[in-house]
């Protein structure tokens, strides 16, 4: 291995070209961004400098808390929700007292290679105020807890994260199928000899050697917390008013963002 790593030229051969892409796509442009983050600068004419003012603006408005908030409140959901779920179906369809294991591993991957569109638009019909399956669902159970899940200022959010979290756990789950499968069957074979129940050998050893896939998982969460779009996009529009922006969505719609933080600073000062 010493032989090969002191090769120094053809390593540097290899690495240069990704090495060239990243600096020339990702991070060429990052400096660019923060360095005319200081002006008034419309991509053609010439720029102005503005010194801090844009990150005065973009601090004191609240659109940004706003979407800060509801990318953290998407983070946490879906966090919460895919780990827990996808660790207590993992170990469900590891015990093979449990029939139609395969099964299982199947339908719970499903809603992953659904298409997003698909998917929102199933929730989206869920949802309705109106007719909406979960709302009709608590008018025949008698619970007088009818909601308007999408138009509601602040359960517009949480639900949108919730079909997020729903898709997407069963991608949590083959990773933590996959973690469990690369566990040593002598590690269970000496807790069963030790007298240790199923769920004493989960908590106390399965659990803890899935320290790695778990950090994994965790980071796949909250990157998609912070990214998400899609679903917003689609089943909200950002809406009610801001109730379901996040960063990247007003990044995405852009000049009417900025005009907005622009009324919001004015607002305040």
């Amino acid at each position: 291995m010493n032989r090969y790593l002191a090769n120094k030229k053809p390593i540097a051969l290899f690495v240069a070209p990704a090495l060239i892409l990243f600096v020339v796509f990702v991070f060429v442009p990052i400096v660019q961004v923060f360095y005319y983050s200081f002006f008034d600068w419309d991509g053609v004419n010439a720029a102005t400098f503005l010194g801090l003012d844009n990150y005065k603006k973009l601090f004191n408005s609240t659109l940004f808390t706003v979407a800060n908030l509801n990318g953290l409140k998407f983070g946490l959901l879906i966090t919460v929700y895919q780990i827990f779920f996808a660790t207590i179906f993992a170990l469900a369809v590891s015990d093979k007292r449990v029939p139609f294991r395969k099964f299982f591993r199947t339908a719970y991957f499903i809603p992953v290679v659904l298409s997003v569109t698909i998917v929102c638009q199933l929730w989206v019909s869920i949802f309705d105020a109106d007719h909406g399956l979960l709302n009709t669902l608590m008018d025949r159970l008698g619970i007088d807890w009818k909601q308007n899940w999408l138009n509601g200022r602040y359960s517009a959010i949480w639900a949108v994260a919730f079909v997020n979290a729903w898709q997407w756990m069963g991608y949590q789950f083959a990773l933590i199928v996959a973690g469990m499968k690369s566990i040593s069957t002598d590690y269970y074979e000496a807790a069963e000899l030790d007298g240790c129940s199923t769920l004493q050998t989960h908590w106390y050893m399965t659990l803890p050697l899935l320290k790695d896939t778990y950090n994994f998982c965790l980071l796949v969460s909250v990157t998609g917390g912070i990214k998400a779009f899609t679903e917003i996009q689609i089943m909200t529009r950002g809406g009610p008013g801001t109730a379901t922006n996040t960063l990247a969505y007003i990044m995405y719609k852009g000049e009417q963002v900025f005009t907005l933080l622009r009324l919001s600073f004015t607002r305040r000062y």
